[in-house]
């Protein structure tokens, strides 16, 4: 079993009413820890086991009343978003799976139906679940059926947020198979000269098997940056790079506070002049 590299507190019984704040604490604790040792010095990385975090993840959502193997499926993508470095979309997502099942805003006891079916494609309705659910459903279907026919195509309506999409794409690579993923999203992007978000950062994943454990694996959004690096910069107080959002104003800001306050994410290339207006099209 692997690791990864962040700060986690044991709690032997979870508040449910402050897990925004133990996130929080799990995804600041190296700016913690470096205010208890010496301030110049570079904080130790804490290793924690994949399974201790997958457990933690587990315990979180059925407290909240999804399903075990809901639970258990979304547990699988954050931990694996983790480990491979998307620190946007691993546990810094939790809070928000959370949230949305005690809020009733996404369905904890259901189930995805097909709607429509042919050899080769489908149509899945999720049933407002979690999205991992609903990905993960839709994935392993296509897989059959391209196994069936050669080819299997995939759709979904009525999901929510289904974590990083190369979690799709790598599953039938696992099968010796090339997989693609795509989704759209709420609207947080701001078009080249616009003053307001009008697209969704709709990533898109394509990988495919190669010899020697050295296969294409591309996950990206069709904004500069996911949405969850600039909450990442805002959580350790922390200005962003240029070129990965504006203000309320339209206008290139560094702050992360400005852009999720009102602002807006800017398309992959930044601003027009780097060639954002690609990244507008794309999307």
């Amino acid at each position: 079993m692997g690791s990864i590299c962040r700060r986690i507190f044991r709690f032997k019984y979870l508040d449910m009413n402050n897990i925004n704040g133990l996130i929080n604490s799990t995804l600041n604790s190296n700016k913690l820890f470096s205010k208890m040792a010496n301030n110049d010095q570079e904080p130790a990385p804490v290793f924690v086991k994949k399974d201790e975090v997958h457990a933690f993840v587990v315990r979180c959502m059925v407290a909240v009343g999804a399903k075990k193997e809901h639970a258990v499926s979304l547990s699988d993508l954050l931990v694996s978003a983790d480990y491979r470095g998307h620190f946007s979309h691993g546990l810094n997502r939790l809070a928000m799976y959370i949230n949305d099942i005690k809020g009733g805003t996404t369905v904890g006891n259901k189930e995805p139906t097909i709607e429509k079916e042919t050899v080769a494609t489908a149509f899945v309705n999720g049933n407002n679940i979690l999205g991992p659910v609903v990905g993960k459903f839709c994935i392993e279907l296509a897989i059959k059926k391209a196994k069936d026919v050669g080819i299997g195509w995939v759709c979904a309506k009525g999901s929510n947020h289904f974590g990083i999409a190369g979690w799709y794409s790598i599953r039938a690579v696992e099968e010796g198979m090339v997989g693609m993923a795509y989704t759209s999203t709420s609207p947080n992007v701001v078009p080249t000269r616009a003053l307001v978000p009008a697209l969704g950062t709709n990533p898109i994943s394509v990988a495919a098997p190669a010899n020697n454990d050295d296969s294409f694996v591309l996950d990206m959004a069709t904004s500069t940056v996911a949405l969850g690096k600039i909450e990442l910069a805002k959580r350790k107080e922390t200005s962003m790079p240029n070129g990965w959002g504006v203000d309320k104003e339209g206008q290139e800001s560094n702050d992360p506070g400005a852009v999720l306050d009102g602002g807006g994410q800017m398309p992959l290339g930044g601003s027009e002049i780097c060639g954002g207006y690609k990244g507008y099209g794309l999307a």
